[in-house]
């Protein structure tokens, strides 16, 4: 009995999970879609809705803490707790960079600016469906699926290259869009570093299937900060 009431509690913590990858997913989304239509309202909306986000990450984890002190769960079992900690906490902090993107929506307001949308839209679909295919990775104990995505965050990092030198060549074009053109680096660094967080759940993948915590980007020197 207590083997199933375990098995059924990590399940329904891998359901909350993917329920909290979906509330990230959406709003990043919908921050870069106030971006887009430069829609105030709904940015104030989108920075508001981080709450719900912050709320769900903290219910999680107080139930992986009681999990672990009622079931006292050994090895496989210990890894996965452990793994949906840790992602919990980048899914929160993924959050936190679509509030970001939000708030620069509210700062730009109806400021004359070139946006170079496209751009942005294109950084925020990848790291997305990067992050939507590692959940699912996760979720499903797939090291092989997980052990490729990370790849793919070259793809986001030309992006960034590209966008930054659009960004900063109109700054140099017109002075007077430096402050505002300014948040926009924000907006794109802050795509940038999700789809680097993005990696980390991969590993927390790779950890629980094989007991092995890999580094799959030895190149990235960044702090997670």
């Amino acid at each position: 009995m207590t083997r199933e009431l375990l098995n059924r509690q990590i399940k329904q913590l891998l359901d909350q999970v993917l329920l909290l990858g979906s509330m990230v997913e959406q709003a990043t989304y919908n921050a870069i879609n106030t971006l887009k239509t430069r829609d105030v309202k709904s940015a104030r909306q989108v920075f508001d809705d981080d709450m719900s986000i912050n709320e769900k990450r903290y219910a999680i984890e107080n139930a992986i803490i009681i999990t672990i002190a009622t079931q006292q769960p050994m090895a496989h079992d210990l890894r996965t707790l452990a793994a949906i900690m840790e992602i919990i906490t980048e899914l929160e902090r993924m959050g936190d960079y679509a509030k970001g993107i939000a708030k620069v929506t509210m700062r730009l307001g109806d400021a004359d600016l070139v946006i170079p949308i496209r751009e942005i839209e294109q950084m925020s679909e990848l790291g997305v469906g990067m992050l939507h295919r590692a959940l699912s990775a996760f979720v499903n104990e797939d090291a092989k699926t997980a052990s490729k995505i990370p790849a793919e965050d070259d793809a986001v990092d030309a992006l960034f290259n590209e966008t930054y030198g659009i960004l900063v060549s109109q700054m140099i074009a017109d002075p007077h869009t430096i402050e505002s053109t300014n948040l926009l680096l924000w907006v794109i660094h802050n795509l940038e570093r999700l789809a680097d967080r993005v990696t980390n759940i991969c590993e927390r993948t790779v950890f629980i299937a094989t007991g092995e915590l890999m580094d799959m980007d030895p190149s990235d020197e960044e702090d997670n900060e």
